[in-house]
């Protein structure tokens, strides 16, 4: 299923549904089709918002964490959200960290997938032969329980980008800005309700990452999936909407009242 990308200035973006946003960052190598189960699932509830990030197009000295949260927060006042739901899957969790850090304002509560900030394994220590598409093929399986979930359209993508010098350059980049980027006790910082959706087979961002995210933000719930690399909402869909559908829903129930 294809969804109309939408244009409003400079910005490109998903806009389907109605109600309180639910804004989703993907990650370095995230297509929009990682998130075609949530927008389905989500738009009946929720006005869910995918950005297209500009991983690649911004100049080299805001290919960064903190230029991509730049984006963020000057998309999300053109576009004026409030109330927002903002869900990040890896490099996408650790810019939506950054944002709420900076401006907690807007954010009614965060989700967590897979996110960097605190510790991840990159693409390894070697670096391809440029047209080695069989170590990309690899490095891509990686990302998921089931390898069969690296499609031939996914390792092609992530292929494009690493045969082109100046992409490369730019990947490069953004993964050494999110290993200098340790976010650490700063997290003790964030009030909003956080729900953590872990994969128990995540070898980019291990079980233990969520685990020190739950201990470091003081308001938030870990749920670990079985049979699940880094990207949750992509592998297992009908558990990552289950988890989210019931952490929402928990937002709506006003506070007993003493």
């Amino acid at each position: 299923m294809s969804y109309e990308i939408k244009q409003d200035g400079k910005f490109k973006f998903i806009e389907e549904g109605d109600g309180e946003p639910l804004l989703l960052l993907h990650g370095l190598f995230g297509a929009l089709s990682n998130f075609q189960d949530l927008i389905e699932h989500f738009k009946k509830t929720n006005k869910v918002v995918v950005p297209l990030l500009p991983l690649l197009e911004l100049d080299l000295l805001h290919t960064s964490v903190g230029g991509l949260q730049k984006f963020v927060q000057r998309f999300i006042e053109h576009r004026n959200y409030n109330n927002i739901h903002l869900l990040g899957n890896s490099l996408g969790g650790h810019v939506g960290l950054v944002y709420v850090l900076k401006h907690p304002e807007r954010i009614k509560s965060l989700i967590l997938t897979g996110s960097s900030g605190l510790f991840e394994n990159g693409m390894g220590d070697s670096y391809p032969k440029r047209g080695d598409k069989e170590y990309i093929r690899k490095k891509t399986q990686l990302t998921f329980y089931n390898p069969d979930l690296a499609t031939e359209e996914l390792v092609n993508e992530v292929f494009e980008i690493t045969n082109n010098r100046l992409k490369v350059i730019k990947i490069i980049a953004l993964a050494k800005s999110a290993i200098r980027n340790n976010l650490g006790e700063e997290l003790s910082q964030i009030k909003q309700p956080t729900c953590l959706i872990w994969g128990n087979n995540d070898t980019i961002t291990p079980p233990f990452v969520g685990k020190e995210f739950n201990r470091l933000i003081p308001n938030s719930e870990l749920h670990f999936v079985d049979k699940c690399g880094h990207a949750p909402m992509m592998e297992v869909p009908e558990d990552f909407n289950k988890i989210l559908d019931g952490f929402l829903n928990k937002l709506k129930i006003p506070a007993a009242s003493v």
